[in-house]
């Protein structure tokens, strides 16, 4: 007869350290748990089991009723005798680290390191640093991962906001850059979409701003001649007809939402903005598929004081681009419905030029 080759056996797997067992159990179903449903009465008794698996081990026949096989509709009655099979349960995560996926995201956000920093393009929806209703952030997440590293965040971004975000590794490099930052040496540049067409040129705006005000308990800031000195330099950089302009903001202060009361204060809102935005701008946007705060922090630059230039940028996120493409392009055939319409036919066709980018 043939020779057939039979493979080797796979290895046992090891148990995972973040699974733990149960043994066979006997339930007797009281007075008040009567009347359930058998894959209710089974999720609340293996409440770290997914409900895909519950019904699997009641489909496979593991899952007994005074003796039988019974279906997850079945009405449990008093003094039945529900068995339940060895299942594996998700240990419970320790409440004082941040989850698992929340540290491997920041990870995989880190776009330069060195021995002194390191810099992430941030997500937008991720917290900086754990606070206001939120247990983690960027910091707490990446100290998880780190363990003994003295990590501190050299500056914030709103939670909305996406892009580079500074963090020291040691406490002599955090000391260094919180000096440039008081000395305005360090170089911040956003990218934001706001509403309208921004007629002002290149505009700089010093406006203070109170960043001690509250309304219904959440933080929220003020322009106003008692507040801190704020300055926004503001740079048109492509705009979308009377809809929208895309701005590139130089910060020279770092006061908390500045650039967006800024922006609210010049008359032109960041767009997706919740809190100092247009509500009907922004259902607009959404429309087009915007669902989130268009700010971006592309840019970061200085000068170490122990020598050597720095400087890091991180494009738009998909979701941002996508909407300059969907604007872009309506633009467009805006442009061309209007000659149509204007001169009876078609405009030629001209050479495309090259886009500028958002940096330029």
């Amino acid at each position: 007869m043939p020779y057939t080759k039979i493979p080797p056996a796979s290895p046992a797997q090891p148990p995972d350290p973040g699974e733990s067992r149960t043994g066979v159990r006997h339930l007797e179903v009281t007075q008040e748990e009567a009347g359930q449903r058998l894959d209710n009465y089974l999720q609340r008794q293996l409440g770290g089991l997914p409900r895909s698996r519950v019904y699997r081990v009641i489909r496979k026949g593991e899952v007994r009723v005074n003796g039988h096989r019974a279906g997850p509709e079945r009405r449990l009655q008093p003094h039945d005798r529900v068995r339940i099979p060895p299942v594996r349960l998700a240990a419970p995560r320790d409440p004082t680290q941040p989850p698992q996926e929340l540290a491997m995201r920041i990870e995989h956000a880190i776009v330069y390191e060195d021995e002194n920093l390191l810099v992430l393009d941030k997500p937008a929806g991720t917290a900086a640093h754990g606070g206001s209703g939120v247990s983690f952030g960027v910091i707490e997440a990446l100290r998880a991962a780190r363990p003994g590293e003295p990590l501190e965040l050299a500056h914030r971004l709103d939670r909305e906001t996406s892009g580079c975000l500074l963090i020291a590794r040691r406490r002599s490099a955090l000391r260094e850059l919180h000096a440039l930052m008081r000395g305005n040496a360090v170089e911040k540049r956003y990218l934001a979409l706001v509403r309208g067409r921004w007629e002002l040129g290149a505009k700089r705006i010093d406006v203070p701003l109170r960043t001690d005000t509250r309304v219904g308990g959440e933080r929220t800031v003020r322009t106003g001649s008692s507040g801190k000195p704020s300055v926004s330099e503001f740079r048109p950089v492509q705009f979308f007809g009377k809809l929208a302009t895309l701005m590139e903001v130089r910060l020279r202060t770092g006061r908390t939402h500045q650039i967006r009361v800024h922006a609210a204060h010049a008359g032109h809102p960041v767009a997706g903005d919740e809190k100092y935005g247009d509500a009907d701008f922004n259902e607009s946007l959404r429309r087009l598929g915007l669902k989130r705060m268009f700010l971006h922090a592309h840019s970061l630059s200085f000068s170490w004081p122990r020598g050597g230039e720095f400087s890091i940028n991180t494009p738009l996120p998909p979701e941002l681009s996508a909407l300059i493409d969907t604007l872009g392009a309506a633009r467009r055939a805006k442009a061309q419905e209007d000659g149509v319409r204007e001169g009876g036919s078609r405009p030629r066709a001209t050479p495309r030029r090259a886009k500028p980018t958002a940096a330029q």
